[in-house]
């Protein structure tokens, strides 16, 4: 009675030294076990592994669709660097108790410094530096919340359009209306974004008034006159550059504008904010 023959075994593709009985389910060379990866379906060797991989264009492409306000979260970011980057300079800076730091004194917006220095880069580092905790945790907070809208409505690049441009409109208002002390923050850009938003519901029909939006909106531009020590030309420079950029790019469905004027019309009023701060500055 004859008994059956062994099995032959194969040695791995990669390990010539390595005796195996295994292979890839994919293609079917031999490989050990330190050489195969299960699958949903059998196991692959490492070359048919990485060949089932996306490239590198696509797992970038599935990476950014996983984060929809990656342009909200950065500027957030870089405001709060920069707040404990300056509060590692000066400890004053986390209270904001009115004494500005060397930091601020240099990023931040004066008219008259600004017509001796001539440091046009304080139009939009002005909008990164904060006076205190509560500063920055107000904007920050409202700026996460409007982000969440806007950024997934108008897409990453007009959103950064829409906020630097409402940014820079905040800057103009303060050198046109304000000639004291050194201003700075993101309330510009936030009171921005707060006016096209609201801009965009009135032009589909919605009473602001009768919104979160409006109301936020109304209640901040109270505080602006009432509260001393509240840049109001920052303020309403925002609202302004915010609100005519509102006004294009988040114009209702039935009433379409071409594609170019949703990035066209922020870089329009942008420098044109910037127009107006070099006159402001004389």
């Amino acid at each position: 009675m004859s008994l059956p023959q062994p099995p032959i075994l194969t040695r791995c593709y990669r390990h010539p030294d390595r005796e195996t009985g295994r292979s890839c389910t994919r293609c079917g060379k031999p490989a050990c076990s330190d050489c195969l990866v299960q699958a949903s379906v059998g196991s692959h060797c490492a070359d048919c592994r990485k060949a089932a991989q996306p490239d590198i264009k696509t797992r970038v492409r599935y990476a950014s669709a996983g984060q929809p306000t990656l342009v909200t979260s950065t500027i957030i970011a870089i405001n709060v660097a920069v707040f404990f980057w300056m509060s590692a300079q000066d400890i004053g800076t986390l209270s904001g108790g009115g004494r500005v730091s060397q930091a601020q004194f240099d990023l931040g917006l004066n008219r008259i410094m600004l017509g001796q220095t001539h440091h046009w880069y304080q139009l939009i580092t002005s909008g990164f530096i904060h006076f205190g905790f509560l500063h920055i945790g107000f904007n920050m907070y409202i700026l996460w919340q409007l982000g969440q809208l806007l950024e997934r409505t108008l897409g990453r690049g007009a959103f950064a359009l829409l906020y630097f441009a409402s940014l820079l409109g905040g800057s103009a208002g303060v050198l046109l209306l304000t000639d004291r002390g050194i201003s700075g923050g993101a309330s510009g850009a936030v009171f921005g974004l707060m006016a096209a938003l609201a801009i965009s519901m009135h032009r589909q029909g919605t009473n602001i008034f009768q919104t979160s939006i409006g109301r936020l909106l109304m209640l901040n531009l109270v505080f602006t006159f009432v509260i001393p020590g509240i840049a109001i030309g920052g303020h309403l420079g925002g609202v302004a550059a915010g609100g005519l950029c509102g006004a294009v790019m988040l114009a209702p469905k039935w009433k379409p504008v071409p594609k170019w004027a949703v990035y066209a019309t922020p870089v329009a009023v942008g420098l044109f904010a910037i127009a107006i701060s070099v006159f402001a500055v004389g």
